[in-house]
């Protein structure tokens, strides 16, 4: 008979004794991921801020730090000095509280209230009542004697009138929801005048007799980028991308510059778009909308039979797009229904265009077929979508998975990027390129070994996997294709890939098995993007960059790849959120799951209809003690031996929701 215990989640309780000798102190960036949790990062390394040691500092603040020691343990950081402030303002709840009013962060790891004084007029002046959300500029900082101050800028609505969660999650990641009105007057004076560019820009190309298309997701209001393809009578191809020529309207050190500088990118978030751009912009004079003239830049690439890149030309030009089709109404054409392009292109077109598609389609076809001999790995994934009603309540889930014309756009793209790339690179020019780093021996062995232990993967595919082999990856992937296991494969080798980064300079891309690679095509939505136009266009010229703008480079780059995580994360968590609130009118509802992660405390499940992902406690597998083995990534019952480990598959209940975090809790079915 199994021995009972206590179930605690397999936690080890103790604590280290602390030694409280004073340090050098170091100067670093304070950084909270969650009430509680924070660290400072410092020239010398990171440190982990001990309990209480936050004092009067506040996310993102430059601080000076002491470190105390515990025994056995790595040091802790104590804030002694706040040198830099990072907030000045945030977005909160106002309270009334008796004289004073109160003001509450949204941003969880702004961990303090905020006082509006008295005599400040700013609450009546603003119309802000009891629970409204208000933007707060914060007018004295918390000291270790008194609280903190603010004024209130601007009411942004009643906590009725808004989906509070997702709120929230904006603020936390610190991202930016409105324009400044410098930027937003710079943008109602540009206008597209076609003829006035070919004019004064002798090298700007007319291509408006150049048929080409957009093809895009049927819901997406911004076009960034067209194709247009032929085949030629000695079986080679010709292959056009046309990219809207954002940096043609948006100057270095602009208003509108300046703010796409510091969002760096837009963020997709469940219910909205936060632009990196404003909208004129974006949806108006940058957008490739049919029928109408629109400046951009062009590459022209010449393609072997076979599909391989011969030659590339980049240009400045004028386009006028003939058709605004969607990846389902090319899917649907492709797959034979020769009537699908019908409403979205004209009588005169429709042939040329059908056409145009098919040899779109067979560049793609011969193009993965080149990538993947020269060890390109393409993960599989797939993109879900929480749908909305017009009131943003969840009413479903949209899964979108790589089809032929998702396909055909991407391949268009890719050549793009890497024919723009080699041209930045062969002069040597600094530039945003697009870089990624092979995985580690370490990263790869703590992904492969659990994959061995379920027989998802061969030993020998294994080991050449740990040595970092592209072809074994490959010969992985699609081993499990189609099989139980190809999803948990293709999350764990994933996970084992260094994020790709921005660099000022070519450092290749492991993935895409590319010697060069730069983000070119969407310059509307990245700020690398421009970046990269930027270059091109001198180099187009003959011209060098400024001063400024390179010493600005590695900074810049920096500050893309960070605000490019935090954006995903943002997307991410609001998709939680709103998967936690669609599923709290369905508790008690059972379905199948595969296990995509194990920890102490419990497994990570992957719903089926959804691929929501949901928490199965320890304590919920049962009255068993559970050893978890971190090497297979599995929870052993230490009685029956009964194991649970990541691929396995089980049928689980939604036993519980909580829409702020985004989580589901769910309860093992017997």
């Amino acid at each position: 008979m199994a021995r009972k215990r206590i179930h605690k989640g397999n936690r080890r309780q103790g604590r280290a004794k602390v030694s409280k000798r004073p340090s050098t102190l170091l100067t670093g960036t304070l950084s909270l991921s969650r009430p509680g949790v924070a660290t400072v990062s410092t020239p010398e390394g990171m440190y982990a801020l001990a309990k209480h040691g936050i004092h009067e500092a506040m996310h993102g603040d430059e601080v000076q730090v002491s470190l105390v020691s515990a025994k056995g343990k790595a040091p802790l950081a104590n804030v002694r000095f706040v040198l830099t402030r990072a907030t000045q303002t945030f977005l909160g709840i106002y309270h009334d509280a008796g004289p004073l009013g109160a003001v509450v962060p949204l941003d969880s790891r702004i961990q303090r209230d905020f006082f509006v004084l008295p005599e400040d007029p700013s609450v009546g002046r603003h119309y802000v009542f009891e629970g409204d959300v208000v933007v707060a500029r914060i007018t004295e900082y918390p000291t270790r004697k008194s609280a903190a101050v603010v004024t209130i800028e601007r009411r942004v609505g009643s906590a009725e009138d808004l989906d509070m969660n997702v709120e929230a999650t904006i603020a936390s990641y610190g991202l930016a929801t409105e324009f400044p009105i410098k930027a937003l007057r710079q943008a109602e004076k540009i206008s597209v005048d076609a003829d006035k560019a070919l004019a004064e820009d002798a090298s700007r190309h007319d291509l408006r007799e150049e048929l080409c298309i957009t093809v895009d997701p049927a819901d997406a209001k911004d076009f960034d980028d067209a194709v247009g393809a032929r085949k030629l009578e000695d079986g080679s191809f010709e292959l056009w991308v046309h990219i809207a020529d954002v940096a043609h309207y948006v100057k270095w050190d602009s208003p509108i510059d300046l703010e796409a500088r510091m969002r760096t990118c837009s963020a997709y978030l469940v219910d909205r778009v936060l632009p990196m751009l404003p909208e004129k912009l974006c949806n108006d004079v940058c957008s490739l909308r049919p029928a109408e003239d629109r400046l951009a830049m062009s590459v022209k690439m010449k393609l072997s039979s076979s599909g391989k890149i011969l030659g590339a030309t980049a240009m400045n030009s004028v386009i006028r797009s003939r058709a605004r089709l969607s990846y389902d109404q090319v899917d649907s054409y492709l797959q034979g229904d020769v009537s699908a392009l019908d409403s979205a292109v004209s009588r005169e077109d429709a042939g040329a265009i059908k056409e145009m598609i098919d040899v779109l389609n067979q560049i793609r076809a011969l193009r993965e077929e080149i990538r993947e001999k020269r060890g390109s790995v393409d993960f599989e994934s797939v993109e879900t979508r929480v749908v909305l009603d017009e009131n943003n309540k969840p009413v479903g889930v949209s899964v979108r998975e790589r089809t032929q014309a998702t396909g055909l756009i991407e391949e268009a793209m890719l050549a793009a990027n890497e024919s723009v790339a080699h041209m930045l690179s062969q002069h040597d020019l600094e530039s945003a390129y697009r870089v990624h780093e092979q995985p580690s021996p370490e990263s790869l062995k703590l992904a492969i070994t659990p994959l061995v232990a379920m027989g998802a993967l061969e030993p020998d595919v294994a080991s050449r996997i740990a040595i970092g082999d592209q072809t074994a990856l490959q010969e992985a992937l699609e081993s499990v294709h189609g099989t139980r296991y190809s999803r948990v494969v293709n999350a764990q080798l994933l996970r084992a890939q260094k994020r790709a980064i921005y660099l000022p300079t070519n450092q290749g891309h492991f993935a895409l098995g590319a010697d060069a690679y730069c983000h070119f095509t969407s310059p509307i939505r990245r700020y690398p993007d421009v970046i990269v136009h930027r270059t091109l266009k001198r180099l187009l010229c003959g011209q060098t960059a400024a001063r400024a703008e390179l010493s600005a480079l590695a900074d810049i780059c920096s500050t893309c790849s960070e605000q490019e995580r935090k954006a995903d994360a943002a997307a991410r968590a609001t998709q939680k959120i709103k998967l936690a609130e669609y599923y709290q009118s369905r508790l008690g509802e059972e379905t199948w799951g595969t296990i995509d992660g194990c920890e102490r405390f419990g497994l990570f499940i992957t719903l089926d209809d959804t691929y929501a992902d949901g928490l199965l406690t320890v304590r919920d597998l049962g009255h068993e003690w559970y050893v978890y083995d971190q090497e297979t990534l599995a929870l052993i019952g230490e009685s029956t031996g009964k194991t649970y480990r990541i691929g396995g598959r089980v049928r689980v209940k939604i036993s519980g929701v909580n829409v702020a975090r985004g989580q589901i809790d769910l309860a093992l079915v017997e």
